[in-house]
């Protein structure tokens, strides 16, 4: 018997070919063709069932993480998958694991820092996993502040080694994933000092476990920090503590790439331009900046089914209610995640180019856009996952009730996803070295030295402080050049401002703290039309398929739209744009939602995400939501005996008043 679908109507509703959407959502024919098998592959395998993750006991949940990272493991070796698939297969699984760290920070931190004779040591067996590593920066008292941490590696000439030490409580390595159970490795980063002089903080290859009984090694003490927010969740991840009482390790494993202790304990610099390492960051970054449209496009895919679903009030002679996806409040609040998603997706694709650009630069020893690359991506990285995090939160209350449950896969998925607001940079700090940067640039503009990259629009600075916006109607909000106008406009204008403000004090440090929560705001202003713009630019290339261009047309004006809306006030006061013209783009906003609706359904659909990945009976492919809701009730362990345990002991004996009072 065929299954039903109860999405059927909806999906015939679509105005576009959502075969040829899901190739753009994926970037290419060959990696949309990649990404679903591989989903497949893991959604089919029972080893990756994660339907019961949520009730399991943290021992036994880092347990199953363990024998899924095993088995993940033998399928990557026994079908001989690429590096991209092996990564692709990891994610899919999706249960955070030391494996996360392994290759995703100790692996490139060798080959980053490494010099070719380490990397001929380290990589073949980290490749192989004869070892397992993980990357022990942060410390119970230093997070953000590198260059605070504590922890020592003081070379000693004698015998040719460095000697690692916590001289604190608050030099405990504490928070790096893998480092608590799983890890025999560590890049571990420390003050390097030689003949009692500090050189700042270096990176040190050093084994924590031995390889034979997995103990630790003399002088090392670790472990895991504890539970943390949610169940499942992170929890599957062992965030570990370390501490190091006098380790020694030869001069051989500090990473010496970019800089190198001799053999007489003599500090020298390499060739190799410091500014190598920011290629990694770039990397890393715009990892991140993909990592958070695939989140949000998950919960707006939760939440956007749900809604389709879910009728209340509005019957009209006994007939059926009214979908919830059809109140017009739903609809702003949805509408504009899902555009948010396809924006965040665009953006980071072109991260990927940035990389790209970047890296090759800097093999050419051209560094002249790094710091407008670096100030873009930690921009785009905070921007991104401060957005996703609030939006999973949002699609949760989207779903009413049942989007507490579990079962709805949204409090795990944000339980999950919102440390991204935290590591590789916390998300406040990130803004106001964009902030940084921007008053930087924006101190030069008289000089002839041209704004570069995201901030090429600056130098039209003159002009656009200037400029009038010319919307009369509603549907003038449609034109591409007026909406990335009104963003450049605001961005310039709030800069400027924020630079006089700045101007007024006599030490310009005092003047930055002190106005720090304005500098924020002009950095989010700056990365919100980074993604505008890039958005904007997607729609300028060949885009095949029925209506898809169209589609993605609407989501990118509902995205610029929503955003203008939300910072009327900025765009307002900095007189971008009059109070009227801020209503007509809200008149042109409640238009799109109109054409949303009838897509909403394919344009989640075009997601690809399998019903195992996005781990929801809310967000379910075939909608039959109640009958699965109401089954899996039963499947809790509170359900497997009728009387529940404790009721002899506690709860007869208050129903029965035989609860003895005691006498004061």
């Amino acid at each position: 018997m065929e299954a039903l679908d109860y999405h059927a109507e909806e999906r015939r509703k679509a105005e576009f070919n959502l075969d040829e959407m899901k190739i753009v959502w994926a970037g290419s024919r060959r990696n949309y063709e990649l990404s679903d098998r591989v989903a497949r592959l893991v959604a089919s395998d029972p080893v990756f069932r994660k339907d019961n993750r949520t009730m399991l006991t943290r021992k036994d949940l880092f347990k199953d993480t363990l024998r899924k990272a095993a088995h993940a493991w033998k399928r990557i070796i026994d079908l001989r998958l690429s590096e991209e698939e092996a990564n692709m297969l990891r994610s899919y699984v999706d249960q955070p694991a030391f494996t996360d760290l392994h290759w995703g920070m100790f692996i490139p931190a060798i080959k980053g820092q490494g010099t070719s004779e380490q990397h001929e040591k380290w990589l073949p067996m980290a490749y192989k996993m004869q070892i397992i590593g993980c990357y022990a920066q942060t410390e119970l008292g230093h997070g953000s502040n590198v260059q605070g941490l504590e922890t020592t590696a003081t070379f000693d000439p004698q015998t040719d080694e460095f000697d690692l030490h916590s001289p604190t409580l608050t030099s405990s390595k504490w928070w790096p994933g893998g480092l608590g159970k799983v890890s025999t490795h560590a890049v571990v980063y420390a003050r390097l000092i030689t003949g009692g002089q500090d050189h700042g903080v270096h990176g040190f290859i050093v084994q924590l476990r031995g390889l034979d009984d997995h103990l630790p090694l003399p002088g090392i003490t670790v472990g895991d920090i504890g539970m943390k927010f949610g169940s499942g969740a992170y929890n599957s991840m062992d965030n570990g503590l370390l501490r190091f009482d006098h380790v020694r390790i030869p001069r051989n494993q500090m990473l010496m790439r970019v800089s190198q202790v001799t053999r007489e304990g003599k500090f020298v610099q390499s060739d190799v331009p410091r500014q190598l390492v920011y290629g990694t960051m770039v990397y890393v970054r715009q990892t991140i900046v993909s990592d958070a449209s695939c989140a949000l496009a998950r919960a707006v895919c939760i939440a956007t089914r749900y809604s389709a679903v879910r009728r209340q009030f509005g019957s009209q002679n006994g007939g059926p209610e009214i979908q919830v996806i059809d109140y017009k409040t739903q609809q702003s609040r949805l509408f504009p995640l899902l555009a948010s998603a396809y924006a965040f997706r665009f953006v980071g694709e072109w991260l990927k180019w940035l990389y790209t650009d970047v890296t090759q630069r800097l093999q050419a020893n051209d560094f002249s856009t790094l710091p407008e690359a670096h100030a873009c991506t930690a921009g785009l990285k905070s921007m991104t996952t401060s957005v996703t995090a609030d939006a999973i939160e949002e699609c949760r209350k989207l779903c009413g009730g049942h989007g507490y449950l579990s079962n709805s896969g949204l409090p795990e998925l944000f339980a999950v996803y919102i440390p991204t607001c935290t590591y590789e940079g916390d998300n406040v700090v990130l803004l106001l070295q964009v902030a940084r940067f921007l008053m930087k640039t924006v101190s030069q503009l008289g000089s002839g030295k041209k704004p570069v990259g995201t901030t090429a629009y600056m130098g039209r600075a003159e002009h656009l402080m200037q400029c009038r916006c010319e919307v009369e109607m509603a549907q003038d909000w449609l034109k591409p050049s007026t909406i990335l106008e009104a963003f450049e406009a605001r961005a310039v204008r709030m800069s400027i401002a924020c630079a006089k403000s700045l101007g007024k004090f006599s030490n310009p440090e005092d003047g930055f703290a002190e106005l720090s929560p304005d500098l924020v705001e002009v950095a989010i202003a700056h990365c919100q039309l980074i993604v505008v713009s890039k958005f904007l630019e997607k729609l300028q290339q060949d885009i095949p398929g029925k209506g898809v261009k169209r589609q993605l047309e609407i989501l990118c004006n509902v995205y610029a739209l929503h955003l203008l809306h939300k910072h009327l006030g900025d765009f307002v006061a900095t007189g971008c744009i009059t109070p009227n013209q801020g209503a007509l783009a809200n008149e042109q906003l409640r238009l799109l939602y109109a054409q949303v609706r009838p897509n909403a359904i394919a344009l989640v659909d075009a997601f690809n995400y399998t019903d195992h990945y996005l781990g929801s009976i809310l967000g379910c492919y075939d909608g039959n939501v109640y009958q699965k809701l109401y089954q899996e009730a039963w499947k809790d362990p509170l359900n497997d005996t009728v009387v529940p345990d404790g009721y002899l002991e506690y709860l007869r004996p208050i129903l029965k008043q035989h609860i003895r009072t005691a006498r004061l």
